[in-house]
């Protein structure tokens, strides 16, 4: 079985007396391990799990969806909150970092001069033990690590964000190194993603792909459909008809009108910091 609970979210449930921001934090619970995925922009997982009992102190992973800085600002909070629990001799559990390459790329947009990650590689793997993966990564025996996701339909995933440091120089970003998770429960899979810059289509025929299972019982994260073109509007609406999951809890970068027309072809869920899911898993 698997629990999961939104620490970061760009909303808060209804009357919950918790915080938000506009990044991601995901803290997953499996039988055989503990994984959070993404750390928003800030230290307020910490803050926000601390007022919800988790104990962040013995995970088994962390794992980056992609580097932007909305999901990976809280990286250095978080090597904090490691060092200080080493410096008071506390128990502290250094987990696996598990990402796509690209994460600790530096990336800037216009006047911005960095929305990638702080945090250099070199500095990040003297706490933890890095697992840079294009291919799929197991992180339990249901809970998977998609890796690099395949852009296979034309209306999603082919916007550049700014520009990427490379060994040539500046390049569009087409944040390749954006990813998600996949967990296989006893009614489908259960997508789990931080922007969705892939394309969430491409993300959940990956996952599909990757799993060997066509059901979806939910998909949880953010679905990046901001003021979306008609036809990246249009091809997810289709999709979403064609897959049929059993609920879905679009959040984070899915704007009003697209979760409006979401609503129209799957059933919509609503979503903020709080909130607490349970999966069975598959037998």
């Amino acid at each position: 079985m698997m629990d999961l609970t939104l620490l970061v979210d760009n909303s808060t449930l209804i009357d919950r007396y918790l915080t938000a921001e506009p990044g991601l934090s995901i803290l997953i619970e499996d039988e055989d391990v503990t994984v959070l995925f993404d750390l928003g922009y800030s230290d307020l997982f910490l803050k926000n799990a601390g007022k919800l009992g988790k104990d962040l102190s013995s995970l088994d992973f962390l794992v980056l969806s992609h580097s932007h800085l909305d999901h990976t600002w809280g990286l250095d909070p978080f090597i904090r909150y490691l060092t200080e629990r080493t410096i008071e001799a506390l128990e502290i559990k250094h987990p696996k970092l598990v990402a796509h390459p690209e994460v600790f790329s530096s990336v800037r947009v216009g006047p911005l001069a960095e929305i990638g990650c702080l945090v250099a590689k070199e500095k990040a793997e003297r706490h933890m033990e890095l697992i840079l993966a294009k291919t799929p990564v197991n992180l339990s025996a249901r809970l998977v690590f998609l890796g690099e996701i395949p852009r296979n339909n034309t209306f999603e995933g082919q916007t550049p964000i700014g520009m990427k440091q490379t060994s040539d120089g500046l390049v569009p970003d087409l944040i390749p190194d954006d990813s998600a998770l996949a967990y296989k429960s006893d009614r489908g899979l259960v997508i789990i993603t931080g922007c969705s810059h892939a394309g969430i289509c491409n993300i959940v025929s990956h996952a599909q792909q990757v799993c060997g299972d066509e059901r979806i019982a939910d998909i949880i994260g953010g679905f990046h459909l901001l003021n979306p073109s008609t036809a990246q509007m249009t091809g997810t609406l289709d999709y979403f008809r064609h897959i049929k999951p059993l609920a879905i809890h679009a959040c984070h970068c899915t704007d009003l009108d697209s979760k409006v027309a979401l609503a129209g072809v799957a059933p919509l869920k609503e979503a903020g910091v709080g909130l607490s899911l349970h999966f069975d898993s598959m037998t």
